[in-house]
Formats: C-alpha cells, sequence, structure tokens
C-alpha cells in the first residue's frame, strides 16, 4: 500500500477538513500535516525506486491488466515528490494569504482533492483511470477557481472549463476506441497488444486523439489560450498550484504514453513533437512580453515553457524511431525534459507565490501601478531575482542547467531548428523577467495600497518562498545529481519493457539489467 499513500494521505486529509467547515484554522492545521505527511511518503517511495526498482500494486487482488494497477517507476515517483512539495508550500503561503471566508469553505479541502487527484494521474497504470483522476483534478480546479464568485474569476473558468470538456470527450473517445479495438485499457498490457494492430493508421489515430486531449491539458500550442486566460484570476495561492502541477499533469501523460505504449509512431511523430514544442515556445514568450501585469506575464511564460519540455521529448523519440533502437543522445535529449520538468515545476509555482506575495503587500501586480519593491521589501527581491534568473536560464541556477541538457541533447541529435529556438525563446524570457524588475521592483517606492504585512503573516508568506529559492539553488548546485537522476528515469522511460515486466511479473527492474 506503500505507493498509494500519496492518493490516500490527502484524500483523508480533505475529508477531515469537512468535519471543521467554516472554521479555517483546523482545516489549515490538516492541510499542513496531510501535505507534509504526503511529502515524507513520496520522497519514501522515491528511495525506493531510486536504484531502478518498479514498484506495483494491484488493488483487490486482481492482477493485471483485470485490476486497477498503481505503478511508480522513477518518473512517475519523481512527479509524485515534486507535487508533495509544491502541495506543501501552497498550503503554508494560504494560512498567511488567503482570506477567512475562502479559507473556511472549501480552499483547503479542494486543494487536498486537487494534490490526491494529481497524484493518481502520475501512479495510475491504467488509461481510464488515468481519465477519473483527470476528471477530479477538473472538477477540484474549476470549484477553486470559482471560489468566492468574483467576475474576473468567473470569466476565465468558462474558458478554462470549455476546453477542458472538449479534452476529456477527446480523451473519452479515444479510451473507447482503444478498448474496442484491442480489448484492453491497462498501459502495459496495451504496450503488447498495440503493435498487433493490422492497420498502422490505427495507431496513429488512436496516438493523435490521446496527444491533441493531452496537449490542451499541457498547455500546447495550438491549445493553449485557456491558460492565460485564466491563471492570472484566482487568489494566489491557487493560482500557484495550478501552475505548479496542471500543465505537467498532461506533459506526463504525453510522455507516458509515447514513451510506453505507441512506440511505433515515434519516427512520425518525432517531428510533430518538436514542431509543436517550437511553436509552444515562441507563442508563449511572445504573449508574455507584451503584457503588463505579473500575473498575466507569468501564465505566458508556463506555455513558452511547456515547449522546452515537448523539445526534449520531441528529439528523443525522433531518434529512436530513425535509428531504430535507444542511443546515449536520445536519452540524454529525453534526460532533459525530465530535469526541465522538476526545475520548472519548482520556479514557477515560486514565481507565482512571490507574485501573490506583491498582491497582498501592495494591492496590485499591475506593473505601472507598483514601484520600488527593491528599497520597501528587499527580500522579497531578492527572491524574485532567484527565481526569475532560474527561469531565464542564468548560471548557476536549476533553469541553466536544464537548459544545458536540452541544448546539449539538440546539438548532437542535428536539431538546429528547435535549438535556435530554444536560445531565442530564453533571451526573450530574460528580458520579460527584466522588464518585471525594473518596473516592480526598481525605482522609488510608491504608496502602498494595502496595510503592512504582520510579523505572523509575514512569516507564513515569506517561509516557502524562501524555502522554494534554495530548493532551486540547490538544484543548480547539485546539477550533477539531479542530471543523474533525469538520466535514470530517461533510461527507464526509453525502455518500456522494464514497465511491463514489473507490472506482469510484479519483479523489479533495475536499471542497466538485460531487458
Amino acid at each position: 500500500m506503500l505507493i498509494a499513500l500519496p492518493v490516500l494521505i490527502p484524500m483523508l486529509g480533505a475529508a477531515l477538513c469537512l468535519l471543521f467547515w467554516g472554521r479555517s484554522r483546523p482545516q489549515a492545521v490538516l492541510a499542513l500535516a496531510s501535505t507534509a505527511s504526503m511529502l515524507a511518503a513520496s520522497v519514501w517511495i522515491l528511495f525506493g525506486v531510486r536504484d531502478g526498482t518498479i514498484l506495483t500494486l494491484n488493488f483487490g487482488g486482481w492482477q493485471a491488466p483485470f485490476g486497477i494497477t498503481f505503478v511508480a517507476d522513477l518518473f512517475g515517483a519523481i512527479m509524485v515528490t515534486l507535487g508533495a512539495i509544491v502541495g506543501l508550500a501552497v498550503m503554508a503561503f494560504s494560512v498567511g494569504a488567503s482570506d477567512r471566508l475562502r479559507a473556511s469553505s472549501g480552499h483547503y479541502p479542494l486543494s487536498l482533492t486537487l494534490l490526491a487527484a494529481v497524484s493518481g494521474a502520475f501512479l495510475t497504470g491504467d488509461l481510464f483511470n488515468l481519465y477519473v483522476w483527470f476528471e477530479l483534478m477538473l472538477l477540484s480546479s474549476f470549484v477553486l477557481l470559482t471560489l468566492g464568485g468574483e467576475r474576473g474569476q468567473l470569466e476565465g473558468a468558462i474558458k478554462y472549463v470549455t476546453l477542458n470538456l472538449l479534452s476529456s470527450m477527446l480523451f473519452l473517445m479515444a479510451i473507447g476506441l482503444i478498448y474496442g479495438t484491442v480489448g484492453t485499457l491497462n498501459m502495459a498490457d496495451l504496450a503488447r497488444r498495440i503493435d498487433d494492430l493490422q492497420d498502422p493508421k490505427l495507431a496513429t489515430l488512436l496516438a493523435t486523439l490521446l496527444l491533441v486531449s493531452f496537449g490542451i491539458k499541457a498547455g500546447a500550442f495550438p491549445f493553449f489560450f485557456w491558460l492565460p486566460a485564466s491563471y492570472h484570476t484566482p487568489p494566489p495561492a491557487v493560482s500557484a498550484l495550478f501552475s505548479g502541477l496542471l500543465t505537467k499533469v498532461g506533459v506526463y501523460a504525453i510522455i507516458r504514453v509515447l514513451s510506453l505504449i505507441f512506440d511505433q509512431e515515434w519516427s512520425l511523430l518525432g517531428d510533430v513533437v518538436l514542431v509543436v514544442a517550437g511553436l509552444t515556445m515562441v507563442t508563449g514568450v511572445l504573449g508574455a512580453i507584451v503584457q503588463n501585469d505579473m500575473r498575466r506575464i507569468l501564465s505566458f511564460h508556463i506555455v513558452s515553457q511547456i515547449g522546452y519540455m515537448l523539445m526534449g521529448l520531441g528529439i528523443a523519440i525522433g531518434l529512436v524511431g530513425s535509428l531504430g533502437a535507444s542511443s546515449p543522445i536520445a536519452v540524454l535529449a529525453m534526460s532533459g525534459a525530465v530535469f526541465y520538468i522538476f526545475h520548472h515545476i519548482i520556479v514557477k509555482a515560486n514565481l507565482f507565490l512571490i507574485s501573490g506575495a506583491v498582491l497582498i503587500t501592495t494591492g496590485s501586480t499591475n506593473l505601472k501601478e507598483v514601484n520600488g519593491l527593491a528599497k520597501s521589501h528587499p527580500f522579497l527581491s531578492m527572491l524574485f531575482l532567484i527565481s526569475s534568473m532560474s527561469l531565464a536560464g542564468i548560471p548557476i541556477l536549476s533553469g541553466f542547467w536544464a537548459k544545458f541538457v536540452l541544448v546539449r541533447g539538440g546539438l548532437e541529435a542535428g536539431s538546429y531548428t528547435i535549438v535556435l529556438v530554444s536560445l531565442a525563446v530564453s533571451l526573450l524570457t530574460l528580458y520579460s523577467m527584466t522588464k518585471i524588475w525594473t518596473q516592480v521592483f526598481w525605482g522609488e517606492p510608491d504608496d502602498l495600497k494595502s496595510p503592512p504585512l504582520d510579523r505572523r503573516t509575514k512569516a507564513w508568506v515569506y517561509s516557502p518562498i524562501a524555502g522554494m529559492c534554495v530548493l532551486t539553488i540547490c538544484i543548480g548546485i547539485g546539477a550533477e545529481s539531479s542530471a543523474r537522476l533525469a538520466l535514470d528515469a530517461a533510461e527507464q522511460l526509453l525502455d518500456s519493457s522494464r514497465y511491463i515486466d514489473a507490472v506482469f511479473d510484479g519483479a523489479s527492474a533495475q536499471i542497466g539489467d538485460a531487458p
């Protein structure tokens, strides 16, 4: 039951929070305890699979492919751990930043439910259960998005839910077609059976339906416009939770499905993924540089950074598809995608927390209405500088090493166009971060629209931000260990036989062992 704990713990916490409806303090205590316990369980799982072991759990004693299966490989364990880190940081921030009405009327149980759904999506070994976790994510995130009923929230929620319902419909159509075609939805079983299809065009159709569905949820081009229209509208804690996790579940699903199930489509889909990656980077960063609100700029940057993750995936599967076997370059490119994901989850969530701190400190995140925070709030300014420079890829922070691995993989693979695009987007990212710095933090302080934060509130708001900054610096300083972790995860992803053997044999699959 170990690998079910990251789902069970936040679900139990959410249920207990309901017993204290209308009382924010006990709900906050339960939320903090739940996310801390979730993080401990996630780290325990990560250490359990660090040597290459793949853990499986069959619910109800039903063996795969007939029952519900959870699978924790290295990639899945990394994602669950990152989700718990973001969850704990957001819950701590919420204690200081959330207004009492929202805090006592559903914020904590809904956030815990969302974290449980995210963990379930990362651990499930079944496509239909992935759909179920997606729907639970959609339901809880929609209510969080509209909690408070403000006009801007409702407008953003309409766009958010419309596109995500379209994604769910396409996903459900794909599930029906897959089950009707091959008679199974277990992902390990699908990986075996999909290769036996007589018509290769059918496999291409199924892969396309899934990729479009997951691409909408990931905020990839051309389905990204719902994201910057909605992520800046809810309270800061909710925006940080969304920005750190929701789109990454879509990226995770794309990587999982392509690497495990549709390996026969790699030669075709590699170029498609690279084109989508380039367009996602460019459209996201161009949207960011024309904005004049800090949270809208950061929302568009979520889109552009999704392109970097897809870049590593596209290079890797394109190489394997053309060569017919995995290569060190393909593993390097895939490890760049994994490295970039866990760098970005930490940094992007933290930047939204910082924007929330700016909002509750000054009453606005509009670049024309806030100025001089470097003098009036030097500690907050330093935290923003660390996170923003990491996002832009400045040495020695985590973003530099993540981009370095991707660029190196692209150059060694001969994918020069996407490398040039990624470097140009990095420069534009630096420009937009500099724009925020010069207009929000530089200059003479303005009169604040909000009263000064008391010491207790400031401690709850600043502590998780500082902790995430320290983590970003540690990832950068310990880049060798981080890169090794990502490399091991990439090796597992590109050798699907280990995942399949673990699911069906219940045996551990070791990195470096013969398939």
